[in-house]
Parts: structure tokens; sequence; C-alpha cells
């Protein structure tokens, strides 16, 4: 049965707010965020050809109920180790429908999150969640229970996200077009897959439907005076000692089961803020707080793909290596992160890589040839210097 109590005060007439003005910023955010096209084949470019009409289209169908989403298009992309994540691509137009609905149900939702909640949240971001797993370790809150769902994105049942929503919203016409979005299945390699469990990465709602099941998780572990961080299905534990560490994680194990999901035995552990533990692409400890190894691995695969040796060094490819590099720093430089060592290696790596390109070859002696003044004069970027003094 799934935990959750039914709000009193629940959201009706959800449909009679599905507006112009609604559609038309729905478009928006989605032509901001890019993406490619759904298995239609059409493009935010060619559904803004048309929009007043497919907008206009778009509304009636969601306000009469006559709305039915297209499978998703299956894409899978690196985790790294060889590992791959299933992504599910929508069609334009059911990815503005999906934005549409998850504005109705933003503003339901988000005063019921918990603090301690920062993941895909209007006004929070990474560097948040990170600062405040780190006020917890100077509070004392040394020990931690570093937690790991098994694909909960993939396992999460449909009946336990409904039942989350259906808790808090009262409008049948919206409840049956997010059960549509969690069973519009997806097409891979032509062949049509149904999907009866989960809710794919890569849809538009997606976010706040997960958001809306572990909550039942942060407040459980609120009411028993636990100390955690969690960033969309990545969260840690704080205690102040082992002991309380294992009957947290006993706890939470005993919630996750009753929302139909399972810790990883592998990945789930506890460790302390002495020896370090991983989040959010950090490596977080008592001497450091720098990028985890497979941070680091991702930037310096991004780097080889764009420096090798038959490539030209030219102004397009430093603005593209840039865009790189900004990225990363702009992420990883934190007034609190400690990566300066980190970074000066990097850099010197990377002009290392960009030495052998221009020389067609990798020797030490062309590090007087082409020194460091040299690739900032032709606007190369360095990693250090974005860290704080």
């Amino acid at each position: 049965m799934a935990p959750f109590i039914a709000n009193q005060h629940k959201a009706h007439s959800l449909t009679g707010r599905i507006t112009e003005p609604l559609m038309l910023a729905a478009f928006r955010a989605v032509r901001r965020n890019r993406g490619a096209a759904g298995i239609d084949k059409v493009s935010v470019q060619m559904f803004e050809a048309n929009l007043a009409d497919n907008l206009s289209s778009l509304m009636a169908s969601l306000k009469d109920g006559s709305f039915e989403p297209l499978p998703l298009r299956r894409k899978f992309i690196d985790k790294g180790g060889g590992k791959l994540r299933a992504l599910g691509i929508p069609a334009v137009r059911d990815r503005v429908a999906q934005e549409v609905v998850r504005r109705l149900l933003n503003p339901i939702f988000e005063p019921k999150f918990h603090p301690w909640s920062f993941g895909f949240r209007p006004g929070r971001n990474c560097h948040q969640a990170l600062a405040q797993a780190l006020e917890f370790h100077q509070a004392g809150f040394r020990t931690v229970l570093d937690a790991d769902i098994i694909g909960f994105f993939d396992n999460l049942p449909q009946g336990i996200i409904m039942a989350a929503v259906s808790a808090e919203v009262a409008d049948g016409n919206v409840l049956r077009l997010i059960e549509k979005f969690l069973r519009a299945g997806v097409m891979e390699n032509g062949v049509f897959k149904p999907t009866t469990v989960g809710t794919p990465q890569g849809g538009v709602i997606s976010p706040v439907l997960a958001n809306a099941v572990l909550n039942h998780l942060d407040w459980q572990l609120h009411q028993r005076g636990l100390r955690f961080v969690r960033y969309a299905d990545d969260f840690v534990v704080f205690t102040p000692s082992a002991a309380q560490a294992e009957e947290a994680l006993t706890h939470v194990a005993a919630t996750l089961e009753t929302l139909g999901l399972r810790l990883s035995a592998e990945k789930t552990h506890i460790t302390t803020y002495g020896k370090g533990y991983s989040f959010l692409g950090f490596v977080l400890s008592s001497r450091s707080r720098r990028m985890r190894p497979k941070s680091v691995k991702k930037l310096q695969d991004k780097v080889r793909a764009l420096t090798r040796r038959h490539f030209n060094l030219d102004a397009d490819l430093l603005v593209k290596l840039n865009q790189v590099l900004r990225g990363t720093a702009l992420y990883f430089a934190t007034r609190w992160s400690t990566n300066r060592y980190q970074f000066r290696r990097l850099d010197s790596w990377i002009r290392m890589r960009l030495r052998a390109m221009k020389r067609r070859r990798k020797c030490y002696h062309d590090n007087w040839r082409l020194p460091k003044a040299t690739f900032a004069k032709l606007g190369l970027l360095s990693l250090e210097s974005f860290c704080w003094s």
C-alpha cells in the first residue's frame, strides 16, 4: 500500500488553468532547453514555424482529454566504465505538454518539499546541496551514510508515482495525462516497447514526479531527527556516530521498500568525513574538496576528443575547448573547493595535448617552443585562474 496520506485540501480544476499564456511559456522553456527531435522527427524550429496553430491544437487536446503522447525515442549515453544510461527523448509537442503539466504541479508540491532537498527545484542547485553537507560536517555530523538507490528512475513503480500525485491533486484529467506520459512506451531500433514501470530519464516531468515520491523519504528522515542532503535520487545522511548511521541505514532501506525501491548493497556504505566520500561530482573530506576521479576522466575524455593530433590548432578549436574548460571550472571552482593543484596539473596536461597537436608529436623539448605564455596569448583559458584566492 502506498505510504501517502491524502491531503484534505487537494488541488481541483487544474485543467482550467491551461491557458494560451501558459502554453506559450511552456514552449519557450522547451526552446531554451533545446534538445533533439522525438520519433516524429519534428524539431523545435519546425514546431515553431507554425507555433500558433500547434499550440492551439495541443491546448485543445490537453483540455478535452484527447491528447495522446507519442512513444519516446530511446537514446543511450555513456556513463563511464563501459556503462550506458538509457534516456527517453519525447517529441517536441509532448515536451511542451509535459512542461505545461509540470508548471501546474510545481506550485502545489514545491511548498511541501523538504528544505534539504535541492534537486530540480527553483532557486536551488548542486552548490547549495554541497554547502549544506559541509555545514553539517562543521556542526559535528562527521559519519556519513552514502546511499545509492538501484535504478531509481527505471524501477520506480508507476502506482507509487500516481499515489504521490493523487494525494495532492484531484483533477482527473491531469492525473490521466500524467499516467499517459508514464505509459507512452519507447521506440528502440524501430521496435515499440511498453513502459509499465519507472519514469523515463529525459522527460520534462520526471524530476517533479521523482521529488514528489522521495519527499516521503525526506520527511521520514526528518521525523527521526536525521540530517541529510538529497539531490534527486542522490542523497547522503549525516550522523555523529557509526551506530546511528547503521540505524539510519536500516530506516532508509525500510522506507524505500514501502516505495518499491531498494538500496544497492555494493554502492551503499558508511564512511566518515575524514576518509571522504563522493557526492555530486566532488570528493568531500576533511582534507580537501576536489573533483572526483570520474569527473576528471569525463573532462579528459572531452579534451581528448577535441585535441586529436590530426586536428588543427585554430581559433574554432580553442573556442570549443574553452567552452569545456569554462563549464568545468564554473562548477568545480567554488569558495570552499580545494582544486588548485588538481587544476594546475590538468592545465599542464591540456597544454601538452595542444603541443602534440601543433607539432604532430609528443616531445618534452616542445615545452619551450610553445610555452605557457603562448597559449595565454592565443586565448586558452586556464582552469587554475578560476580558483578562489
